[in-house]
């Protein structure tokens, strides 16, 4: 039956549901191109899934038709994104769904790419097959916010984070751990959703890190690593340098050593010569641009106090996580406190704990 409200049933929206949660489960893995979820149902049963492929190809209509046993004579798609009508590395997805037998579409959320919006629903109404859009596309809005920060911007999805003790310490000289494994878990599962990582050279040579994603049957989906370094002073003993491999690091810089320059080339690491401002420090827009020139389109900020003070100021940051945890923390020789938090509070209106059930640390997303 149909709601009041609306022209969509209750079954309607139930499937869109599930479309939405096909493209939210590949939400950051989809490379240049936006997670869709698909799915085809006949006689009131799902006959077919689908959904964008790892790095963005095949498409989700393509792969739902494909997974298809049935004859899709008749059947109705339910689709979280406008499909594609042109052709560019694929072709378009309307071409193969007007093949298919597909006599109905509903999709959430008219494509933002101007070669795509709105021209869907035309080319798919010519030839016959109704067509619905709207669904639920306020849930669609929220799962397409990265999306939208990439067309329109041309720039990456910026997710940062950053933990503090309960006396507000970010380090301090000796401390291994601030948050608990939980949270440590929580971080990993957030480099398995950005395409791409960025640390300072300070934190690099302080900790040494990897940087990688270390959940279990998801190593493969470790990001690429970015490094801000204005005087090439990376230690090439690091971890990052010696398991450099195809093109999987990158760094940014003002001046290096020749030797070093052209042993971190041997190595495979991608190194862009960049320009100070007057204040000798990189500009990050410029910076976060040229990411997204080189296909980096989610990426995720494991920063100290000074780019985090920064990224803030100046609204970069979508979504920054706040890990809190309980524990105080000694002062060694050399510590440093979080200087942004009535920063962060300021600029950032929008905020939920999403940490009931990951442990004692406190976690809190502050949203733009």
């Amino acid at each position: 039956m149909s709601t009041k409200r609306d022209k969509f049933t209750v079954k309607d929206k139930r499937y869109m549901h599930l479309a939405l949660n096909l493209a939210s489960a590949r939400k950051g893995l989809t490379g240049e191109n936006p997670s869709v979820g698909c799915l085809i149902v006949k006689n009131d049963k799902i006959i077919s899934i689908g959904q964008t492929g790892y790095r963005g190809r095949p498409h989700a209509e393509y792969n739902a038709i494909k997974n298809s046993f049935d004859d899709l004579k008749g059947s109705k798609m339910y689709v979280s994104l406008e499909p594609c009508n042109h052709y560019g590395k694929t072709p378009p997805c309307t071409n193969i769904i007007i093949r298919s037998g597909i006599s109905e579409i509903i999709y959430s959320l008219d494509d933002i790419d101007k070669k795509v919006r709105g021209k869907s629903y035309k080319i798919l109404s010519k030839r016959k097959i109704k067509v619905k859009r709207g669904l639920l596309k306020h849930e669609a809005k929220n799962l397409y916010d990265s999306y939208r920060v990439n067309r329109l911007n041309k720039m990456p999805y910026i997710t940062a984070k950053i933990a503090v003790s309960k006396n507000r310490l970010i380090y301090s000289k000796g401390t291994k751990r601030i948050t608990d494994l939980n949270s440590d878990k929580f971080t990993h599962y957030l480099r398995f959703k950005n395409d791409s990582i960025l640390i300072s050279s300070k934190t690099l040579n302080i900790d040494n890190p990897k940087l990688d994603c270390r959940l279990r049957g998801y190593e493969n989906f470790s990001p690429k690593r970015i490094v801000l370094d204005k005087n090439l002073e990376i230690n090439l003993n690091s971890y990052i340098v010696k398991s450099a491999r195809d093109n999987n690091t990158v760094i940014f810089y003002n001046l290096g050593n020749n030797k070093k320059i052209r042993f971190l080339k041997k190595k495979g690491i991608i190194l862009i010569k960049t320009n100070l401002d007057k204040k000798r420090l990189f500009n990050l827009k410029s910076i976060f641009k040229k990411l997204f020139n080189i296909g980096v389109r989610n990426l995720l900020i494991e920063g100290g106090d000074k780019i985090t003070k920064n990224l803030i100021q100046n609204k970069l940051v979508s979504k920054f996580y706040l890990f809190r945890s309980p524990k105080m923390i000694s002062k060694s020789k050399k510590y440093q406190f979080f200087s942004s938090f009535d920063i962060l509070n300021k600029k950032y209106k929008t905020k939920f704990r999403i940490n009931n059930r990951l442990g004692k640390d406190n976690i809190t997303v502050y949203k733009r």
